[in-house]
C-alpha cells in the first residue's frame, strides 16, 4: 500500500513506551510510511532517536508538563501532522486523559497498543468505552485486558531490532568494553533505568557486583548517560552473559528473544505488574540476592556467551505493521461499524 502518515503516541515514563514506538516506526519506516513519535520519556533527549526515525520526526515534550500543557501540545502535535494513522501505546484515553475528548472526532485510523494494565485502573477510568473508539488493537505478546475484544490481535513480542542486526558476541564484548585478549572473561550488564533512584541504586548494584564477582567477570552498567551510551542494548546482547534489571517489557522480552540469563526485580509501577511478567527462574525479591544469582548463573553453561545460539526470534513489529495497514479506516459518522477485522 502506499505510504501514509503515522503519528505514534508514546507518552509515559521510563523507556518502555519509547522503546515499543522506535521499533514499531522503524519497520513503518521500511514499508514506506511516514512515521512521527511523541515523548515525555526522561530518557529521551539523551537518546539518537532521530537516528531510526528520520530528523524532525521526534517530538520531545518536557517531562515536566502537567496535563493542560500536554493536551495542548497534543492538539498543537495533531493539528500540524494530520496523521492518517494514530497508534496510542497502552493508555487508550492518554497519559493522563488528554485523549478522550479527541478521539471521536479523530478521523485517522485509531490504534491501541494493548498491554497488561492493573484492574484498578482499568476499572477507576472505565477504560472499556475508550478502547472501543479504536479500530485495532494489537497485543505484543503478553496477556492484556481486552485481549478478546472483537476487533483485538495479538503478535509476537516487539523487538526493536531484528535478530540479523544484533552485533556478534566478539563485536558485541568490544563495544561493552572488554579487551580483545579477555576471551574467558564474563560479562554481566546491569540496566539502569526507571525512576532517578531506582538508577541509582542499579549504579551501586554494578559497583557491588564487580567487587563481589572478581577480577574474571566485567560488569557494566547500561544507562542512557553512563559513557559508552549503548541504546539500544539489544544490539549487544549476544556479549552479555547475565543480564541485571527489572522486569519491564522490553528488557524481559530483549533477554528472552536472545536466550540472555536475565536477574530481575519486580519493580512497583502505577500500572504496569512486572511481577507477572518475570517467571521464578528469573526473579529476586530484593537486589541484595543479585549477587549469589548472578554468581550461579555464572558457573553454570546457560550464563556463558559462546555456548548460545545465535537468536532467531521472530520480531512481531512487521506483523504489527501489517495488521495496522489491513485496518479498516473509520467509517464516516452515521453509517454504523460492522464487526472488527480480529
Amino acid at each position: 500500500m502506499s505510504g501514509q502518515r503515522w503519528l505514534l503516541y508514546a507518552l509515559g515514563g521510563g523507556m518502555g513506551h519509547l522503546t515499543r514506538a522506535v521499533a514499531l516506526g522503524r519497520a513503518a519506516r521500511r514499508r514506506g510510511h511516514s512515521v512521527e513519535v511523541v515523548t515525555n520519556s526522561s530518557f529521551a533527549p539523551a537518546l539518537a532517536l532521530e537516528a531510526e526515525l528520520g530528523e524532525g520526526h521526534v517530538h520531545r515534550l518536557g517531562a515536566e508538563l502537567d496535563k493542560h500543557a500536554v493536551r495542548e501540545s497534543i492538539e498543537r502535535l495533531l493539528d500540524r501532522v494530520r496523521p492518517e494513522v494514530l497508534v496510542v501505546d497502552t493508555f487508550p484515553r492518554g497519559l493522563g486523559g488528554e485523549l478522550a475528548p479527541l478521539l471521536p472526532e479523530m478521523k485517522a485510523r485509531k490504534v491501541l497498543v494493548h498491554r497488561d494494565l492493573h484492574p484498578d485502573y482499568v476499572e477507576r477510568f472505565g477504560l472499556a468505552r475508550f478502547v472501543d473508539m479504536f479500530d485495532r488493537l494489537l497485543v505484543p505478546g503478553e496477556p492484556a485486558p481486552f485481549a478478546h475484544h472483537p476487533r483485538a490481535v495479538s503478535t509476537p513480542p516487539w523487538l526493536i531490532l531484528d535478530a540479523a542486526e544484533l552485533l556478534d558476541a566478539p563485536t558485541a564484548r568490544r563495544r561493552l568494553g572488554v579487551p580483545d585478549e579477555e576471551t574467558a572473561v564474563s560479562v554481566v550488564a546491569v540496566l539502569a533505568c526507571g525512576r532517578p533512584e531506582e538508577v541509582d541504586e542499579c549504579t551501586r548494584l554494578a559497583e557491588t557486583l564487580q567487587r563481589g564477582l572478581g577480577p574474571r567477570v566485567f560488569v557494566r552498567l547500561l544507562a542512557s548517560d553512563v559513557p559508552p551510551r549503548l541504546w539500544p542494548a539489544l544490539a549487544v546482547m549476544r556479549g552479555i552473559d547475565v543480564l541485571v534489571g527489572a522486569g519491564g517489557y522490553n528488557t524481559v522480552q530483549e533477554a528472552r528473544a536472545t536466550g540472555t540469563p536475565l536477574v530481575a526485580l519486580a519493580r512497583p509501577r502505577l500500572y504496569d505488574r512486572q511481577g507477572l511478567r518475570l517467571r521464578t527462574s528469573e526473579r529476586i525479591a530484593t537486589l541484595d540476592e543479585a549477587l549469589e544469582r548472578v554468581r550461579a548463573l555464572l558457573q553454570s553453561e546457560s550464563g556463558r556467551h559462546h555456548e548460545r545460539l545465535a537468536p532467531t526470534y521472530v520480531n512481531g513489529t512487521w506483523e504489527a505493521v501489517r495488521r495496522i495497514e489491513d485496518t479498516r479506516p473509520p467509517l464516516p459518522s452515521g453509517e454504523g461499524r460492522g464487526e472488527g477485522i480480529g
